[in-house]
């Protein structure tokens, strides 16, 4: 019986050294998936409700829709710049807000979709649809501070500005991650 007892003392010895070096294996190993691979960005109408891109019925567009971004002049070019996304972006002409998400978080809210007739003042972010340019029957989109621009020094807006710094940061270096950016 004393021999039984010593024979499954060791046992479980050397079970509990065996499991305890696998999971010491496991922490040693590097990490090799990139969290911000697994972060995906979407825009939607803002509705205060927590959601990822693929639960939220009413995603205007995803990264995978932005060809690139003009850090410059603010522009942002999307692959498919047709009918279908402008008539999603004009359901939202109304509304109030669009939330600008990575992954799970809201990055920053545009306060509105506007166009070049639209006579509202905004002191904060907008998205703007222009068909004023050098292209007309190639309308742009842009993320401006403020609209109309000569409103670009308004103490509200570059209050706006300094609020959306850090989040505007992360939202470029997110797509020169992906390399969208220009």
């Amino acid at each position: 019986m004393k021999n039984l007892t010593f024979c499954r003392n060791i046992f479980v010895m050397v079970a509990a050294i065996f499991i305890a070096s696998c999971g010491k294996n496991e922490q040693e190993e590097p990490f090799t998936t990139d969290p911000v691979e697994q972060t995906r960005f979407f825009v939607c109408e803002a509705g205060g409700d927590t959601r990822g891109a693929t639960a939220a019925i009413d995603t205007l567009f995803t990264e995978d829709d932005i060809e690139w971004f003009n850090v410059s002049t603010r522009e942002i070019r999307f692959k498919k710049q047709d009918e279908q996304l402008y008539t999603k972006l004009m359901k939202n002409y109304n509304k109030e807000k669009l939330e600008f998400h990575l992954g799970e978080d809201v990055l920053f809210e545009v306060s509105r979709f506007v166009s070049d007739i639209d006579s509202r003042i905004f002191y904060d972010l907008v998205l703007h649809y222009s068909m004023i340019g050098e292209d007309a029957d190639n309308p742009r989109y842009y993320l401006h501070d403020c609209y109309p621009a000569q409103f670009i020094d308004d103490e509200r807006t570059q209050a706006n500005i300094k609020k959306n710094a850090v989040q505007w940061e992360t939202f470029t270096k997110y797509l020169d991650g992906k390399g969208k950016l220009r």
